[in-house]
């Protein structure tokens, strides 16, 4: 959506600059057209990231996804750089992103993973201020597993 837009600028420039048409309220300054390439980079960075073969492991999911939902919420948040066109365009980003992330929760498979990761551990998630119920299920999920398999 937001190459589209980006691709489209200058016809979206000149429908919002219609005063004949009343969408004034919707016309992006420069400053704003500047966002929407920055947020349009980072969506793009972060699919391509997602996406590369053989590159991404399940302890990196989390933490990314994790720094993606904070700058589409420093985004969606922003009312004094962005126009609620904007801020509206970031907020459904970040709700198609929460469905994607609100996947993880429904196998142990990624809680386990980031538990036995070295770097990560259980001090990802404190760092991270999650939950203290959910990081106890997290390392309960782990012993039960290790506990069944081995």
């Amino acid at each position: 959506m937001l190459d589209f837009a980006v691709e489209y600028k200058a016809a979206i420039h000149r429908i919002t600059t219609d005063l004949d048409l009343g969408l004034k309220k919707h016309n992006l300054d420069d400053e704003e057209w500047e966002i929407v390439e920055q947020l349009r980079d980072v969506l793009k960075n972060a699919t391509t990231f997602f996406s590369r073969k053989g590159h991404v492991n399940l302890p990196i999911v989390i933490p990314a996804m994790d720094h993606l939902d904070e700058k589409l919420t420093e985004h969606a948040l922003d009312t004094g750089r962005m126009t609620a066109a904007v801020r509206a365009a970031v907020t459904l980003g970040k709700k198609t992103l929460n469905r994607y992330y609100d996947r993880t929760d429904h196998t142990e498979v990624y809680r386990i993973a980031m538990v036995l990761h070295p770097q990560m551990k259980l001090e990802y998630f404190k760092t991270a201020k999650w939950e203290q119920d959910w990081i106890d299920t997290a390392e309960k999920m782990t012993r039960d597993e290790y506990l069944r398999s081995y």
